[in-house]
Order: C-alpha cells, then structure tokens, then sequence
C-alpha cells in the first residue's frame, strides 16, 4: 500500500526544491498573486456584462458565486475542520516565496480557479483548454512557492469542481423554472 503522505511530501520535494529555477522564482510568485490578475479579470467581466448578452451575464453571475462560495468553504471551513499544516510552517528546506498561512488543505487558490475554469468552460466551450491549463499553472504554483502540498491541490480542484457543478446545476433549474413559467 502507498504511503500517501510520504508520496505528498516527495511530489512537494520534487516541485518546490527540484524543479527550481531563476525564471519560475520570478514568475510563479507573481502568478499566484492574485491581485496580478485584475488586469485581465476586469475587462473580462465588464465585457461579458456589456457584449455578452443574457449568457454573458448569467455566466458572470455564476461564475462569482462558484469562486466566492468555493473561497469561503474551501478557506473558512474546510482549512480549519481538516486542520492541515502547511509545508512552509514544519518541513525543513521549502523554497518559500509566498505568504505562508496556517492551514493547507484544500487549496483554496487551487479550489477557485478551477470553480472558474468548470463554469467557464461550462458557458464558453471554447475557453475549456486555456481555463483548464491556466488552473494547472496556477496550482502549480501553489507547491512552487512553497505553500501547499499537491495533494492540497488535487483536493482544491475536487472541491472547486464539486461547488462549480452544484452552482451551474442551481442555475440550471432557475432558469428551467423561469422559462416553465414564461410558457
């Protein structure tokens, strides 16, 4: 039987000291930051809400909720009810690059990008593959920088991908019900 533990710890090793390097110590840290992002989120979100008709502002709005509700489970639940110690608070040489908190399961950061990529994708076939790998970099990063193990990462893509598909399926019936009852 696997030692998962054990396997997390080598994965985490193996990304964080192993795969280290001058050009991603500068550009992971900078890509899990995620008020480095506005830059593009803003005209995004302002263009669905203006170009993108009813779909655009449905997808907007479940969007939000898919991240803000994946935020708040993921980081003030969950964190706290598992009680995960990051790699950066006790295992000996991490390559920290980033803010350091207390809990590390799930990843939120893990968990909303890919409540992102699932509900994008979901109302934009065509963004599914820059979404998905922009979600993979991102969690990526999270072990690169020091802060989460992979398995907190795998365990944010679950549950950002679980919280999506409950958002979409809520919007679904509303907007089932809503043209019920048009008809």
């Amino acid at each position: 039987m696997i030692d998962v533990e054990w396997l997390d710890i080598k994965l985490f090793y193996l990304i964080n000291n192993g795969m280290q390097n001058r050009l991603f110590d500068i550009l992971m840290p900078w890509l899990t930051e995620f008020s480095n992002w506005w830059p593009l989120i803003v005209p995004t979100v302002v263009g669905l809400l203006i170009w993108g008709g009813k779909k655009g502002r449905v997808a907007v709005i479940v969007i939000i909720a898919a991240a803000g509700l994946s935020d708040y489970t993921s980081g003030k639940i969950l964190k706290h009810l598992i009680g995960r110690i990051k790699p950066c608070n006790y295992l000996e040489n991490v390559n920290l690059l980033a803010y350091c908190g207390k809990y590390s399961f799930p990843s939120s950061h893990a968990a909303n990008i890919f409540a992102v990529a699932v509900t994008g994708s979901y109302y934009y076939r065509k963004s599914a593959v820059p979404l998905f790998i922009l979600a993979l970099i991102i969690g990526y990063s999270r072990v690169y920088v020091g802060v989460h193990f992979p398995f907190d990462v795998l365990g944010g893509f679950v549950w950002g991908g679980l919280i999506a598909a409950a958002v979409i399926r809520a919007e679904k019936r509303v907007s089932d019900k809503m043209k019920k009852d048009e008809a």
